[in-house]
């Protein structure tokens, strides 16, 4: 039997995943990527990553997270290299927040394992915080973070070791379709025909969506470490998702577990290009904001201004992801616009990119994240 070729352009989160996945069901794989290996200029890097159930993005989300930890704890489990710190997860902000009452929506209609906690409770559990009378929220004991760089070395490796073809330093130029596949065109002047093609291109898919005429914002944001003044592990401050009426945005941050306290606002930022972000940071444009609320919240944690690295969000007009075929050539998957909030769904993705791939289709319900409702 011929083993089915496949090429997956760009190797981040997504990318690396359904290449592993693909490895694993004995496909042909040939993996592309514009960058050198372990790089940092996309959208799957910055040392760690939220990951919880309790989904105010929208409760469709709660059955591929169930399956996305299962598959975390699989690579965990078979690379021996821990991908998940999962020490507890606060989203909380004013009664009234469309974040909280989200949360608890996801609870309700899933039966997550979750506590609704007031004031009083986050306090008490977390005395650090500074939580204002009129704030409750909604904390998930195997909520956490999600190490972003381990889990793509794990992926790529395993890849790798199942016989595909990782090729950096090498970009996709463009593709065409064709009677018996799909031509790849390669930046090193080559080309692959391949009888699938997997799109997981991070930020650099707003060319494919143009294409199709839907848009795609891309977003600088920053994130910045701290040294904290006073002892801020998981026991003392949980991975957290605040929102505030005054701040701009919501934001969120981390423990220290070694290098720091590190915090963001979710959604803040400029719009800019790939290939222009401002990688340059700005101590009173891009970190003072972002110390002075995480102060408000957790005085002493950013006492010590340590790092700061600019990414991309990159955003469709609705926030919510696309994983679907290509209109015009159901052989080519398409995986993108995770909008700032995807990389906890990678290992899914993954396995879902390889379904549709392979298959034709997925058993997961993917259809709130279909190309159509834009089309």
């Amino acid at each position: 039997m011929v083993k089915p070729k496949v090429v997956v352009a760009g190797l981040g989160g997504m990318g690396s995943a359904a290449a592993a996945q693909l490895a694993l069901r004995d496909a042909s794989v040939i993996g592309i990527e514009q960058f050198r290996r372990g790089h940092a200029l996309g959208a799957s890097s910055g040392e760690s990553r939220v990951i919880r159930r309790a989904y105010f993005e929208h409760p469709a989300y709660v059955p591929l997270l169930d399956r996305a930890y299962q598959l975390w704890h699989d690579l965990e489990s078979t690379s021996g290299t821990q991908l998940l710190e999962l020490q507890g997860c606060l989203t909380a902000g004013f009664h009234g927040s469309p974040l909280v009452a989200g949360a608890e929506e996801a609870v309700r209609l899933h039966d997550l394992d979750a506590e609704l906690l007031e004031a009083t409770d986050i306090h008490r559990r977390y005395p650090a915080l500074r939580v204002r009378d009129d704030e409750y929220g909604v904390f998930e004991p195997e909520g956490g973070m999600v190490f972003p760089e381990a889990a793509i070395d794990v992926c790529t490796t395993i890849a790798q070791e199942r016989g595909a073809e990782l090729r950096f330093d090498t970009g996709l130029v463009r593709w065409e379709s064709e009677r018996d596949g799909v031509r790849i065109h390669l930046s090193d002047g080559t080309s692959v025909l391949a009888s699938r093609l997997v799109l997981t291109l991070g930020p650099w898919f707003g060319d494919t969506l143009r294409a199709l005429g839907v848009s795609l914002r891309i977003q600088r944001n920053v994130a910045a470490w701290f040294e904290p003044a006073l002892t801020l592990g998981p026991t003392e401050l949980p991975t957290f998702l605040i929102h505030r009426r005054e701040w701009p945005a919501p934001f969120y941050g981390f423990p220290d577990i070694g290098g720091g306290t590190k915090a963001s606002f979710h959604g803040l930022g400029v719009e800019t290009e790939p290939l222009s972000l401002d990688r340059t940071i700005g101590r009173e444009r891009d970190v003072d904001p972002i110390a002075a609320a995480f102060e408000a919240w957790v005085p002493g944690a950013s006492h010590t201004y340590l790092r700061a690295k600019a990414c991309m969000y990159a955003m469709t007009p609705d926030g919510h992801f696309v994983i679907d075929v290509h209109p015009a050539d159901p052989r080519v998957i398409v995986c993108g616009g995770f909008s700032g909030h995807g990389f906890k769904f990678a290992s899914v993705v993954g396995e879902i990119a390889a379904d549709l791939a392979l298959d034709g289709g997925t058993a997961f319900d993917i259809g709130f994240l279909s190309l159509t409702r834009f089309l």
